[in-house]
This record gives C-alpha cells, structure tokens and sequence, in this order.
C-alpha cells in the first residue's frame, strides 16, 4: 500500500532480458535504506527488490507487468518516481495507492499556467476506468487531483515542486504513463456493472 507522495527519483543503471523477465538495476539514494524482498513503487508499479549492491538495487518485472504499464519503453539513464510501502500509523498525505497500474495513459498537452503546469492525459475509455472532477488519479505513482474529467481524458495541475522534485520535468506531449484509477471508484464502477 502507497501514498502517492514521491520520496525520491531513481536512475536505470541497466536493463537485463531473461527470456519474457526483465530485471532493472536501478541506482537511488534511498537504496542504503532498502531490504531484499522489500516493495517499491516505480512510476506506481510496486515492484519487489531482488538483490541491493552498494547504491543499486534490481527489480524485476514479469511480463504482464511490462504489457500493462510503460516499463516497457524504459531505457537506461531514465528517471523514474520512487516510493516505499506507507508505514501503519502514518499520515495518509496523498491517497490510498495499491501499485497496480490500471493502464497507461498518453500526455495530449502541456500548458504553463504563471508558474504551475497542466497536463492532460488520454487513455482508453473501453476499459471501463473513470476520473471524477476533484477525484483522486495517480500518474507515474503521483498522487494527483483531477481538473476538467471527460470520459477518456482528464487533466492535472502541477505545482512547482512536484514539477521539480518527480519525473513530471521530463513528460512532455507522446509520453507514455501508468496510470491507477482510484479504488473506491474502481468498485463503485464494478459493482454498478454487476447490477446490470
């Protein structure tokens, strides 16, 4: 279980294949912190670390995983969000995040605003995911709020320093991002389909 709020950025150091497994070692400067077996969230893909080495660490993601989010267009040298598990007893600062990418997402626009940003994000509707104005989205693991919601768009205001201090800096119109949809909307939704 998540936040949303980023503690840090990690860089790719290598990518590996293993047949349909691909492993990232990833350098950060939370790694010292970290345990082998440890969850992490990477663009708000939980991820289980493997091995830890000096200030790297591996992860490995299954192939599901890299059809379902865009680890698969990560290279090296990428930044990517990083977050640990929430603490229990913890202040719950952004929303309730699981690290199950629903789908991604594509930036449409970015638009400066007098010193914030706005950017809009297109996905695929048929996969019966929802935004609500005000609701709560999650893009690459940020914990966000959503402004002008549309049936297969919504758009997000960023504040400078989530702008500097999240891979938010390098999205720019075609970039590809995981996205999680809410989770109580996500039953919300389930269940009015079952009720069909």
């Amino acid at each position: 279980m998540f936040t949303g709020i980023i503690e840090t950025l990690g860089r790719i150091k290598s990518i590996e294949n293993e047949k349909e497994n691909v492993h990232f070692t990833i350098t950060s400067n939370i790694t010292s912190e970290l345990k082998i077996d440890q969850s992490v969230a990477h663009n708000g893909v939980c991820l289980t670390v493997i091995a830890i080495e000096n200030d790297n660490y591996i992860v490995t993601a299954i192939k599901e995983t890299l059809e379902k989010t865009n680890l698969g267009t990560w290279k090296e040298g990428d930044t990517v969000n990083l977050e640990r598990a929430m603490k229990l007893g913890d202040r719950l600062d952004g929303h309730i995040v699981q690290g199950h990418v629903d789908q991604v997402g594509t930036c449409i626009s970015v638009k400066e605003a007098s010193g914030s940003w706005y950017f809009t994000f297109k996905y695929d509707a048929a996969l019966n995911n929802i935004t609500i104005e005000k609701g709560s989205i999650t893009v690459n693991g940020v914990s966000l709020t959503v402004v002008n919601s549309n049936l297969n768009e919504f758009s997000v205001a960023i504040i400078p320093y989530t702008f500097e201090h999240t891979n938010f800096h390098s999205i720019k119109e075609g970039s590809i991002v995981n996205l999680e949809f809410d989770v109580i909307g996500k039953y919300v939704s389930r269940l009015n389909e079952l009720r069909k």
